[in-house]
């Protein structure tokens, strides 16, 4: 008889004697990593080792009756499996509405939450996701769609570091964990074919083909196109993914060693130094022209965009744009590139331009956007 196939997955991370949680909702994805990582830890050889349980997240989004059928199948699949389920219930649809977030923004920020729960609990070391390779090449394009920088296109990382914060009242000291992501290298057709020989059935969710959705819409009518153009393309994505997120790292290496040379606090003052806002919710950091000079524009452009991270701020191109006119290194006729000029950027972020800095601030920090 043919050997069923087995499903590649990536054991970088996963360490004998870990405890390692599944996010299983019930769809193909989920339901294959927690099988295939049940399989390789009851291994008779080459056993992963670890504490294996599950997390089931119900985000009242659908008709009752579909979440709760849901939930029901990853029960039975983890009764089956003899493989602990915790569950979490939130109500998305109020969450976002009240905190002005979007359905798909609100359910990820509550996932994570209950993720860091059970990390800082001590339930898990490592929460895992069921993210694949096509849902790398469909992140790669939302990003690319809505003007991302190569941070954006790293898109969905293989591994996250999460500091799990503990209250005053919690009787759990901060832990740190991971979220990993071993199927980002793994189809979507593996995957079912996978689930197929093993006779394993999964749960399909409805918003799956609302195209309302701007991930749908980018599965069911964009990628397809694509592909007639490259029949690679997904590939392709994820190669992009990755070559941005080495490119993002060897930046924040060079930046980390260059920001405490060319980054200075509030502005100067007669006679020396340099003066520093005390009131709360003021905020600035200046940076010296002739140091800005020397810099390719390549650096350039990204310590500027450090300098307004490091106040809470995320430069879109334009505004970054604008700033570098400022400073007399970009030609905009909206923007004045000479001393006493200012601008008033996204979200509160202000900029003033002295004979010898380029100096960006807060006034009310309370109004930033993160």
């Amino acid at each position: 008889m043919p050997q069923s196939p087995t499903l590649p997955f990536s054991r970088d991370n996963i360490r004998p004697g870990d405890r390692i949680c599944v996010a299983v909702s019930g769809g193909a994805d989920s339901v294959a990593l927690l099988l295939a990582l049940h399989e390789a830890n009851t291994a008779a050889r080459d056993s992963l080792g670890v504490g294996l349980s599950a997390v089931h997240v119900h985000h009242g989004i659908r008709e009752a009756a579909e979440s709760e059928a849901d939930l029901s199948f990853v029960q039975d699949l983890c009764i089956q499996l003899d493989v602990p389920l915790h569950i979490h219930r939130a109500d998305v649809p109020a969450r976002a509405a009240q905190n002005r977030e979007t359905i798909e923004e609100a359910a990820r920020e509550v996932r994570y939450a209950f993720f860091r729960t059970l990390i800082a609990s001590g339930h898990a070391d490592s929460i895992l996701t069921a993210h694949t390779l096509d849902d790398q090449a469909e992140t790669v394009l939302m990003k690319l769609l809505r003007g991302a920088w190569t941070e954006g296109l790293s898109a969905i990382h293989p591994v996250v570091t999460v500091e799990s914060v503990s209250s005053p009242q919690s009787q759990n000291p901060a832990r740190s964990g991971r979220i990993l992501r071993p199927l980002l290298g793994t189809r979507r057709s593996e995957i079912e074919d996978f689930l197929q020989a093993r006779h394993q059935s999964w749960r399909t969710d409805s918003t799956n083909t609302d195209t309302t959705y701007t991930r749908n819409r980018i599965r069911h009518e964009l990628l397809p196109q694509l592909r007639s153009f490259n029949p690679s393309i997904d590939q392709t994505l994820a190669n992009l993914a990755q070559l941005a997120r080495e490119e993002e790292s060897r930046w924040r290496s060079e930046l980390s060693r260059l920001l405490p040379q060319l980054l200075l606090p509030g502005k100067p003052v007669r006679g020396g130094g340099r003066a520093v806002a005390t009131t709360p919710g003021t905020s600035a950091i200046a940076i010296e022209l002739d140091r800005l000079r020397t810099l390719d524009p390549a650096l350039r452009r990204r310590v500027l965009r450090a300098a307004a991270r490091q106040l809470g701020f995320r430069l879109s191109f334009d505004d970054t744009t604008r700033l570098l006119a400022l400073a007399g290194f970009a030609s905009l006729p909206t923007v004045a590139g000479r001393t006493g000029a200012s601008l008033h950027l996204a979200g509160g972020l202000r900029a003033q331009r002295s004979p010898r800095e380029l100096r960006i601030f807060s006034e009310s920090v309370s109004e930033q956007r993160p």
